[in-house]
């Protein structure tokens, strides 16, 4: 993970519309569908064609998703083009081992975009300190998986210490009030991860 960021209409919008299986056995077939379908929507709006739905492509995309079940989060998030500098910044805090050993826990994990919004010398100064860096990184991983439903109300603790809170309904969700839930409820060997558009401080 090398820290690094997109250069402008590299990364795609902010806002899934796409809605999560209700429960049970469906949601691992339903929920790969549906991160599928969100993925196609985001190589659309990057001036990718898009896979037919239901197509041979299709189905690539949603049995790579439910491929991230079969590895630890941090290593998950590698091979998500869309979280190239959180992946960077993991790394450059010593944090591999750390949330790939973790279990059962929740990431909301900053979309490229996100890093992107931040001013350059801000970004590269926290970058460049480990200790506020691993802070920031801590901030957004939660000691539990946390279910969509559960996000409707909610108020959790991070391994930093904080607490952040989450609210919202159907397809839209929020964290702090601030940062857009943009694909959710990925599910890791070790984790649930849902990508949001805007870096959490605590």
């Amino acid at each position: 993970m090398v820290p690094g960021r997109p250069g402008p209409g590299e990364r795609a919008g902010r806002r899934g519309r796409a809605k999560p299986p209700d429960s049970g056995a469906a949601r691992t077939l339903g929920n790969a569908h549906w991160i599928g379908v969100r993925l196609a929507d985001l190589l659309a709006e990057a001036g990718v064609r898009p896979p037919s739905r239901g197509g041979p492509a299709d189905q690539l995309i949603a049995r790579s998703v439910e491929g991230l079940a079969l590895d630890p989060v941090a290593t998950a998030a590698s091979n998500n083009e869309a979280l190239t500098t959180l992946v960077g910044a993991v790394d450059a805090a010593g944090l591999v081992d750390t949330l790939n050993d973790a279990r059962d826990i929740t990431v909301f994990a900053p979309v490229d975009d996100a890093f992107a919004a931040i001013p350059e010398e801000d970004l590269n100064a926290v970058l460049a300190d480990e200790e506020l860096l691993t802070g920031v990184l801590t901030y957004h991983v939660m000691g539990e998986r946390i279910a969509p439903e559960q996000l409707a109300d909610g108020t959790f603790e991070t391994l930093q210490g904080g607490t952040v809170t989450t609210a919202g309904s159907g397809e839209s969700f929020t964290v702090n009030d601030e940062a857009a839930v943009v694909c959710g409820n990925v599910q890791t060997a070790n984790a649930t991860v849902y990508l949001i558009d805007t870096v959490l401080m605590p």
